[in-house]
């Protein structure tokens, strides 16, 4: 079995000499960097087992390090050592995801423990990682913030927008297309995975101007009939680069409906008539999503007085065996057609679910019977 390789990361050489005597004896491989920026670039070059830096030192801070560190490994356990313990450390270190601080005076007994401690939980984490890959579990691999946050910048910039049309059936014609979350980055690699990530890292609004210019960039090139269904967060509300008339999205206001979903609650938004009443005014088409599904029911048409109703998909999954089902439908379907509101059914995956729709007088839908999100405009399968 190949030794384990630790690198110490100090700018006093002789605590680094020490280092190496010590855990020389331990039988263990070592290599030791002067400051932050040397233990980076050694960390880009190869990988260890366990790292131990000092927090203060010239240059790159022992947390700068550890988020340099998170860059380009997830798992190797980093032990951080201080000479001025603080409560404000201690949370910043775990936070960022170190292993433990340690502050010094110190008995070298106690981190020869710590770093043995550190190589197998890193063995358990590298055995745990394949684990969830194997079984395609690769959303639960990022764990601490430092960690978090590298993933979510690789998400930002490897963020793509999938595209599904929504039909009108008996027409045999192509309404328009909703455009999907989607990243290429393997840690977060499904929408609600990313979206939680943004939640927990408060980068919500930065997602979701993302989100936005990537479907302005779809529009300006493709057929100027185009139209988009873009999703908004409830928090994207609170976002006022929303109602830039400058922004990506704004500019294409006319050939955009954009989807609030009843799945979040829009307590937060205490000014949310005024604030949809100005998107309006800026062009856009508002419509409720996953209607039968989440918070509201009565008081989203109140506030959002939609143009456009999408039936959430757990109410279409075989409404033509579950009369429950189906007589929920056809209500929403009536009183939708009351107020003048377009109705979408989603989720629709078998003929006889389109066919009870078309009968119920539900004639657009969205769904893999149809064509699954591409990259690309899909062809619809009639």
């Amino acid at each position: 079995m190949p030794k384990e390789r630790l690198l110490f990361v100090d700018d006093e050489p002789l605590l680094l000499r020490t280092y190496v005597r010590a855990f020389g004896n331990e039988g263990y491989d070592i290599e030791t960097a002067p400051d932050g920026e040397a233990a980076a670039g050694i960390v880009a070059q190869r990988g260890f087992d366990v790292i131990v830096s000092d927090i203060s030192m010239p240059g790159m801070s022992g947390l700068q390090l550890l988020r340099a560190v998170r860059a380009r490994d997830l798992d190797v356990p980093v032990i951080l050592i201080t000479g001025a313990p603080s409560i404000e450390s201690a949370m910043a270190a775990i936070e960022n995801g170190a292993f433990r601080l340690l502050a010094k005076p110190f008995d070298m007994a106690k981190l020869v423990e710590l770093v043995g401690q550190a190589t197998r939980l890193h063995r358990l984490a590298r055995a745990r990682r394949e684990a969830f890959t194997q079984l395609g579990l690769t959303d639960r691999q990022v764990g601490d913030r430092a960690g978090l946050e590298v993933s979510f910048e690789r998400a930002l910039d490897k963020l793509w927008l999938a595209r599904q049309p929504i039909v009108d059936w008996p027409a045999r014609t192509v309404l328009a297309h909703e455009v999907l979350l989607r990243s290429h980055e393997s840690t977060l690699p499904t929408p609600m995975a990313l979206l939680s990530a943004a939640e927990r890292l408060g980068r919500l609004p930065e997602l979701g101007r993302a989100v936005r210019d990537n479907a302005a960039k779809i529009l300006r090139e493709s057929p100027p009939a185009t139209t988009l269904f873009v999703n908004l967060h409830s928090s994207d509300l609170l976002d006022e680069s929303l109602f830039d008339p400058a922004a990506a999205l704004s500019t294409v206001a006319a050939n955009v409906v954009l989807e609030i979903t009843e799945r979040a609650s829009m307590d937060e938004v205490k000014d949310s008539t005024a604030r949809i009443a100005a998107l309006r005014k800026l062009g856009f088409r508002i419509a409720i999503d996953d209607l039968g599904a989440g918070y509201a029911g009565l008081s989203s048409f109140a506030t959002l007085e939609p143009e456009v109703a999408k039936l959430d998909m757990s109410l279409v999954r075989d409404l033509h065996k579950e009369p429950i089902r189906h007589n929920l439908v056809r209500s929403m379907v009536t009183v939708c057609r009351e107020l003048n509101i377009l109705v979408i059914a989603e989720g629709v995956e078998t003929a006889a679910e389109r066919d009870a729709l078309d009968a119920l007088g539900c004639q657009l839908m969205q769904g893999y019977l149809f064509a699954k999100p591409a990259p690309a405009f899909p062809v619809v399968a009639w």
